[in-house]
């Protein structure tokens, strides 16, 4: 059989599968190769397993305001073998999901490892260690990622990164969170929801650091009454296994700082994976946060491209569809391919949510913009009381009258910053935005204020 494609596909996570499927659709002849699982970190080790766990601390969480709506229960508890199972299950739907979805598009799929020879030649491994030469016209890099790890600290049974943490299977009495990026407090919320005695260390002087500063104070202080202990300005200096625990001794505002629990979750990051030895070998440029790409997600050999986690940046499964997307665009003649940084919305799943697109205030103080700020606060929402959902807001910012950037705090946030990632992608204006009309009464009227004045 001719092993000759238009183009070879490494990694079958959100980048991998997305890239795959535009070129199949186009009629072009791919392959896509994955060493591990399909759907990548995000199905296996990030967005799908960890907001299933989400989903039932939330859910546990709210049996509190049953009360207030006039419903009575039992005493509840939590069944965390129950829990487990609907990560497990979820995880294992999302993953039979992508694959079928390449299948059905097409696409030629492979189980083992793909090493770059050239800007037209892969090296494929499979299982059993038998190899064999692709031929190409193109090459999609889409490694993924890998936790950031912190110098003289080791993993062990309770000292985990985000990764091992997932594979527990009962919720520690007390846990210590090292870094208060999203992926921390994403996992303080969860164990905080769950009953543990959850501890947040964070280097810097407040939690959230990319986000709106207002929505990581709102968060902060939702952290704090649902029980968490939280330490900013707080460099760690030593992580030590005792018969207790796991000792976590630093340095908050100068003065001693220990804690011990039952776990310490190191919440520091994640880095580009990269294989140096062939991106050296084929010539591409790249640096420690990641693969050198263009607009198009090019690298500066020819033919290959890079999308998703590799690049750096955010660390998204959709801006990896996003810059996938772009890059077969491009391979494949259109010119209509060219990726927006801007136009990617973040999102926190903490309880309540925060999402963002585009500028904050911070970022547009440091560039010297000129911005508009209005703001709406959930308080005033009738559906936002009746669900007991009150606190939260939006927030719009407008350059010469264009909206640059949108943050939600609050309930149901994911799905409000869709309409305003919109927004932000077309630059809309003020008199463009006066045309939406938002339906009565939902939680989304929140979002009218932002551009009725």
């Amino acid at each position: 059989m001719d092993e000759t494609y238009d183009l070879i596909v490494i990694g079958g996570g959100p980048a991998g599968i997305s890239a795959a499927r535009l070129a199949a659709a186009k009629g072009k002849r791919t392959l896509i190769l994955e060493k591990e699982g399909w759907g990548g970190t995000c199905t296996h080790r990030g967005c799908i397993p960890t907001k299933a766990l989400l989903t039932c601390s939330k859910s546990y969480s709210d049996l509190k305001k049953f009360k207030r709506l006039g419903i009575r229960t039992g005493e509840a508890a939590i069944d965390f073998g129950a829990v487990k199972k609907h990560q497990q299950q979820i995880v294992r739907v999302a993953a039979l999901g992508a694959e079928k979805t390449l299948a059905d598009a097409g696409v030629d799929i492979r189980i083992g490892e793909g090493e770059i020879l050239s800007a037209s030649e892969v090296r494929y491994t499979d299982a059993g260690d038998a190899a064999q030469t692709l031929k190409t016209s193109h090459i999609l890099i889409a490694w993924g990622s890998v936790p950031q790890m912190l110098a003289g600290v080791a993993l062990s049974d309770r000292v985990m990164t985000s990764d091992g943490i997932l594979g527990i299977d009962a919720v520690p009495e007390s846990i210590v969170i090292v870094g208060a990026s999203f992926i921390g407090v994403e996992f303080a919320t969860l164990f905080a929801e769950l009953g543990a005695k959850v501890t947040l260390v964070e280097l810097l002087d407040r939690i959230l650091t990319l986000e709106d500063d207002e929505a990581a104070a709102l968060i902060h202080q939702e952290l704090v009454r649902q029980g968490a202990t939280v330490h900013t300005s707080t460099k760690l200096l030593k992580v030590s296994e005792t018969e207790e625990g796991v000792t976590l001794r630093a340095e908050k505002c100068g003065e001693p700082l220990a804690v011990t629990a039952d776990r310490v979750l190191l919440c520091t990051g994640r880095k580009p994976l990269l294989h140096h030895a062939q991106l050296e070998a084929a010539g591409i440029r790249y640096t420690g946060a990641g693969i050198l790409v263009d607009e198009k997600m090019m690298t500066n050999v020819q033919g290959i491209y890079a999308a998703g986690d590799v690049t750096g940046g955010m660390m998204l499964a959709h801006r990896a569809d996003v810059q996938a997307r772009a890059a077969v665009e491009s391979m494949f003649g259109c010119a209509n391919g060219d990726y927006n940084e801007n136009a990617i919305p973040s999102v926190v799943y903490c309880h309540p949510q925060i999402a963002r697109v585009g500028y904050t205030q911070a970022r547009a103080a440091e560039e010297h913009l000129d911005v508009k700020v209005v703001r709406s606060s959930y308080s005033a929402n009738l559906i936002a009381r009746a669900e007991l959902s009150g606190q939260g807001f939006a927030k719009a910012l407008f350059h010469r009258e264009r909206i640059i950037g949108a943050t939600v705090a609050g309930e149901q946030a994911a799905d409000l910053i869709s309409p305003l990632a919109l927004a932000v992608a077309n630059g809309l204006t003020k008199r463009e935005l006066r045309r939406w009309v938002i339906a009565h009464p939902t939680l989304s009227e929140v979002l009218g204020p932002l551009v009725s004045d």
